[in-house]
């Protein structure tokens, strides 16, 4: 597993609050850093894989948590 730098909360938050949330945080941390995302927002599935092919990331993977997803993202750069 990938060491996590930060972890963003974003359980609750619906479509495309979780990617915006990622987004901004992605941009406070450095370049290889590994930003995990937790979030239960069916549409996240899709959308965060997406936003990473978009932005240059690297999507590392979802996993399923308690009642919640787990996204992992490696900042480009």
């Amino acid at each position: 597993m990938s060491d996590i730098s930060e972890t963003l909360d974003a359980i609750g938050l619906l479509c495309p609050l979780p990617v915006l949330k990622a987004r901004k945080r992605l941009k406070s941390i450095p370049a290889g850093a590994v930003l995990e995302i937790l979030a239960d927002d069916p549409a996240a599935v899709i959308d965060v894989p997406h936003y990473c092919n978009e932005a240059g990331h690297e999507f590392l993977g979802m996993t399923d948590k308690d009642g919640h997803q787990s996204y992992l993202v490696r900042k480009a750069g």
